[in-house]
């Protein structure tokens, strides 16, 4: 699809790459939404990244790229628990007791928490007063969310406050492992690596979701077409196409720039919940969402010069 070369893409590269993350990532918490409306959601999502990344690490082992070490899998292992695992797996959990709009939203605070952890641990540089400002202006926006429930209509409806803590845990996680990746690659190619993350993470959420008996009474005969054509959208385009053009992006253009889509696709989410899956939402809340855009914009650019 993209030229693996990082020198010089064109613009029109770059503008498709980048319509396909805001797009297409911006799409997929409504999409899960649909999916797991006649699917387990950790079967579903286990199934979509273990299919997703067979293909994509078949795909590369076909175009010649040498097989991973046993060290490698162990690098892919823990990230791929920790962004899909946890981070994914958390999100899908979400939808099923939130809106789609409102999921995002909560995610949209990976930045805030890359910043902080980051510091922390030493990984990049104190955070400037925008950026504390931008982290502020989060948690009344997620207070405000938290403060003011939505009446759209839910898979799971009454646990709003476990789906907001679950979906918060999983953008921490997904924050960890992202940090720990900086330094550890399971492969030389970002792509066989995706690959590898896929399957080790879509295997842990199969797992979990066994043992917590999503197969249970389960047939595929009750899974509508609705959710099987959601199911294909987020395998072929949400997991293979929109990641592989994120990764191409780390590649040829700033991490930063490339992370806007963390403030894009909840303005993406919302849109579509609202036009599509009916997602009301009150002054309040969209007074919180306004500010949880705004303070991912302010931690994700505020550190730049």
């Amino acid at each position: 699809m993209f030229d693996s070369r990082p020198a010089a893409p064109s613009r029109a590269a770059l503008l498709t790459a980048f319509a396909l993350v805001y797009l297409i990532w911006g799409s997929t918490y409504l999409v899960m939404k649909l999916a797991v409306a006649s699917m387990p959601p950790l079967l579903m999502a286990g199934t979509r990244y273990g299919l997703a990344g067979g293909l994509l690490y078949a795909f590369m082992r076909w175009r010649g790229e040498p097989a991973p070490t046993l060290r490698g899998w162990g690098y892919a292992a823990l990230i791929g628990v920790c962004l899909l695992g946890f981070g994914n797996g958390g999100t899908t959990l979400g939808v099923v007791y939130l809106p789609s709009s409102i999921t995002a939203l909560l995610v949209a605070t990976v930045p805030m928490f890359l910043a902080v952890l980051g510091w922390l641990s030493g990984i990049s540089a104190q955070p400037t007063r925008w950026v504390w400002l931008g982290l502020a202006a989060g948690m009344v926006g997620m207070y405000l969310l938290a403060a003011h429930p939505t009446a759209a209509p839910v898979k799971v409806p009454g646990h709003q406050g476990l789906g907001m803590g679950v979906v918060l845990l999983a953008s921490l996680v997904w924050s960890i492992g992202s940090l720990y990746a900086r330094n550890h690659q399971p492969a030389q190619s970002p792509f066989t690596s995706g690959g590898m993350q896929m399957l080790c993470g879509g295997a842990a959420m199969l797992v979990v979701g066994l043992l917590r008996g999503e197969a249970d009474g389960f047939t595929l005969a009750q899974v509508t077409t609705e959710s099987w054509l959601a199911f294909g959208y987020l395998v072929s385009l949400g997991s293979i196409v929109a990641f592989s053009a994120y990764i191409w992006l780390l590649r040829v253009v700033q991490p930063a720039l490339a992370g806007t889509y963390a403030f894009v696709n909840p303005v993406v989410a919302v849109l579509l919940g609202w036009a599509f899956a009916g997602e009301q939402l009150n002054p309040q809340m969209l007074g919180g969402a306004a500010l949880i855009v705004l303070a991912v914009g302010l931690v994700v650019l505020g550190g730049k010069k």
